[in-house]
């Protein structure tokens, strides 16, 4: 990822932007736009939805741009179909103009947030990734086992049915702990408000944005676990977790 660095400003504990510059006016900028496009389209430069987007990529990008900066950005429809990796998931597809919003919004909110994650959790973050999880996870289990000299515990667990689960309401209510822009608070409700799975819940599998705002939803979840519950061999990877604990 060309991750450009930002600094950012805080007031009381929230992120107001860079110097004098809105929060908001970084996710719109023209340059961040044309990087989230650079980002998009790797691996995709053969699908036709991408080619006719590139055939009049300057339109597009300041189009975009201008929508959003007048405030009159409206999220398009999604296309959904089927895979299975192993198992039968449902992915819902966004038009390319919203799936390049989505990385540019993504490109400045995930250094923001990333940095108060726990350490091991490990979907969808830069450094880390299931072999790093798996490694992690089999020191810990020598850890909890004296080195496979005792018997420990696991309790290994997964939340059903996640991504359609989530209350919107509360994940927008987390954000805004960290996001004093409203423009930005406006801009990410727009995403988050443009799927239901049913009435105020659900994220669609597919937006790289969802990615991030799983980790920002759970994050609750690893703190709790981590420091209220004082779990001390505990890691997660999206929506799976496991604690263990030696006798």
């Amino acid at each position: 990822m060309n991750q450009r660095r930002f600094n950012f400003t805080y007031s009381g504990g929230k992120i107001i932007g860079q110097d004098s510059h809105k929060l908001f006016d970084l996710i719109i900028s023209l340059e961040n736009l044309f990087l989230a496009w650079q980002e998009f389209r790797k691996g995709k430069r053969s699908k036709s939805d991408v080619q006719e987007f590139e055939f009049f990529l300057e339109d597009n990008i300041f189009q975009l741009h201008n929508e959003l900066k007048r405030g009159k950005y409206e999220h398009q429809n999604y296309t959904s179909f089927f895979i299975c990796d192993p198992k039968l998931r449902h992915i819902y597809k966004a038009r390319v103009r919203d799936r390049v919003l989505h990385h540019a919004l993504f490109r400045i909110l995930y250094p923001i947030f990333d940095k108060n994650f726990i350490w091991h959790s490990y979907s969808c973050r830069i450094g880390k990734g299931t072999h790093k999880a798996v490694d992690k996870l089999e020191l810990f289990a020598r850890k909890a086992s004296w080195n496979i000299k005792r018997s420990g515990y696991a309790l290994k667990c997964d939340i059903r049915r996640f991504f359609d689960s989530v209350d919107q309401e509360i994940l927008l209510e987390i954000i805004k702990r960290k996001i004093d822009d409203q423009s930005v608070i406006r801009l990410i409700e727009i995403i988050v408000r443009s799927y239901e799975k049913e009435k105020g819940k659900g994220l669609p599998l597919g937006n790289v944005t969802s990615q991030l705002f799983a980790n920002i939803y759970l994050n609750e979840l690893d703190h709790f676990v981590k420091h209220n519950l004082m779990a001390k061999y505990y890691l997660r990877y999206c929506d799976d977790f496991i604690v263990l604990k030696n006798i």
